[in-house]
């Protein structure tokens, strides 16, 4: 996205890592960034309330475009005798950085489950190493479908993807509303034969709402025209399109963002 915004808008467009959606919502509301790639889990925690990503509700974010599902991958080793989400209990899980998806949705999720696992936080290439190494007997992570951390291990070895069962699932969206049904489809993964059921958060693509109209009206449509690239550049964008703007049911977009969909209402909605 950045290489694409800077050669078609002729504008700087950098790239800052971070450890995922609650940096980089406090980062947007610091005006140290001026879009943020988020879910939409970690958005409405902190637009409707204080919380993990600062003192107050973070006002600041206007939605820009729908970006991919998030599924919830739950991960072992092949060879492992681990063969449900349930099995999990007692075990070394690794959930990535504390300020991620994984690590803000793990606890919970794990909670609404009666499981308890003794959870490791950091970023994903030490994580990954220390599951090659056998020091955690499990992965967890949310991302969008084929995660590359995932793809490098099975260049190595085989991996079984464990199923979340109708019963959580259930369990989960009464507990976590915001979570939805999801799924991984077959072949994503070598090791995955079969669609894999479990449960997901959207992501979007934000903005401060002091992004000038022009510019952000000029991002979606830069976007939307460069689809193509954007899947090249990882699988997960193809459901980077006009159509799931209706995945995001809660916050504002932004002004630009809504002149966008409005003149493009015919191509999205058949209308």
């Amino acid at each position: 996205m950045a290489r694409i915004l800077t050669r078609d808008l002729g504008l700087p467009v950098s790239v800052r890592a971070t450890q995922g959606p609650g940096e980089n919502i406090t980062l947007l509301g610091t005006g140290e960034i001026q879009i943020a790639f988020v879910t939409l889990g970690a958005a409405q925690q902190a637009w409707n309330a204080p919380g993990p990503y600062g003192d107050q509700p973070s006002r600041i974010m206007r939605a820009l475009f729908p970006m991919y599902d998030t599924a919830f991958h739950f991960v072992v080793p092949d060879e492992s005798g681990i063969r449900s989400v349930g099995d999990l209990s007692g075990k070394r899980i690794g959930v990535g950085p504390r300020q991620g998806t994984g690590g803000t949705y793990m606890p919970p999720v794990f909670k609404t489950l009666k499981i308890d696992p003794v959870l490791t936080y950091g970023d994903w290439a030490d994580l990954t190493g220390q599951f090659e190494q056998h020091q955690l007997d499990a992965l967890a992570v949310t991302a969008g479908v084929p995660f590359p951390a995932f793809l490098e291990l099975e260049r190595k070895s085989r991996l079984r993807y464990l199923p979340l069962a109708p019963r959580q699932i259930r369990d989960l969206h009464l507990a976590i509303p915001e979570l939805s049904v999801s799924s991984i489809p077959a072949g994503a993964y070598a090791s995955l034969p079969t669609n894999l059921p479990t449960v997901g958060l959207y992501n979007f693509a934000v903005a401060r709402s002091d992004l000038p109209e022009d510019l952000a009206y000029a991002i979606v449509n830069a976007v939307f025209s460069r689809h193509e690239e954007m899947v090249r550049a990882h699988p997960a964008a193809t459901a980077t399109i006009p159509a799931n703007f209706v995945r995001n049911g809660f916050l504002p977009f932004h002004d630009g963002a809504t002149r966008w969909y409005r003149d493009a209402s015919e191509v999205i909605m058949g209308d």
